[in-house]
């Protein structure tokens, strides 16, 4: 194997913004798990960028601020309009272009960029219609090759109290604050109850509130039928 740094390893485009990853992490998905349907339109990136599944953290972009990540994500090489594009156009990423990655390091990138900080048994089983890591032996290799980069593209985060186990991010976006996130962690596992019962009160004033409405709407229908 040789150990020249591929095209674009030591050299990667500037940081996304979380939009672009979004944005970017679709369009690789997409590319794998539904080749019928890729390259995408508009609105269908605009779908897989707000999915309820297989997203964290959920969101809710409009159009305009989908396309706009289009263009900055076009200007710096990640993004093309594809050559197929007729009526609508159809956008397809450049990833491994850009970042000079293999098709393991994109898959594991991919998931990062769409379900945030994973440990490697979670990164295995979600990257599994990605790329093939038969063990988890495979997925540690490759996240230690994107560490060992000039420009690293992953980072090993800190246990947070509680954690059993090593979980990564990816650096796509630019350097992470490390303590930053482990003070934030500790805050969440130290508030979890709190939280939880918060939620939970929360929840319960939802459903009191349904069924006032509800016992509402019968009333009135009552009236009406009389």
């Amino acid at each position: 194997m040789s150990s020249e740094a591929p095209v674009g390893a030591d050299n990667p485009p500037p940081p996304l913004s979380a939009i672009e990853a979004r944005v970017i992490g679709c369009l690789v998905e997409k590319a794998a798990i539904t080749p019928e349907v890729y390259p995408l339109t508009l609105n269908a990136l605009v779908a897989a960028c707000n999915q309820k599944t297989s997203r964290e953290p959920v969101m809710e972009l409009e159009p305009g601020a989908v396309e706009h990540a289009l263009r900055q994500l076009e200007a710096r090489g990640l993004v093309r309009v594809a050559a197929s594009s007729q009526r609508a156009l159809r956008y397809e990423h450049r990833f491994d272009d850009a970042y000079g990655t293999t098709a393991r390091q994109r898959a594991l990138l991919c998931v990062l960029m769409l379900r945030g900080p994973q440990t490697l048994g979670e990164l295995q089983a979600r990257s599994d219609r990605l790329a093939s890591f038969p063990s988890l032996d495979d997925v540690r290799d490759t996240l230690e090759r994107l560490q060992q980069r000039a420009a690293p593209l992953v980072v090993r985060l800190p246990r947070a109290p509680g954690q059993r186990e090593d979980r990564y991010m990816h650096l796509l976006g630019g350097a992470l604050d490390i303590e930053a996130m482990a003070s934030l962690q500790a805050a969440a596992a130290g508030g979890g109850d709190a939280s939880l019962r918060e939620r939970v009160a929360r929840l319960e004033g939802e459903l009191e509130a349904l069924r006032t409405e509800l016992a509402e709407l019968r009333l009135r229908f009552d009236a009406s039928a009389g």
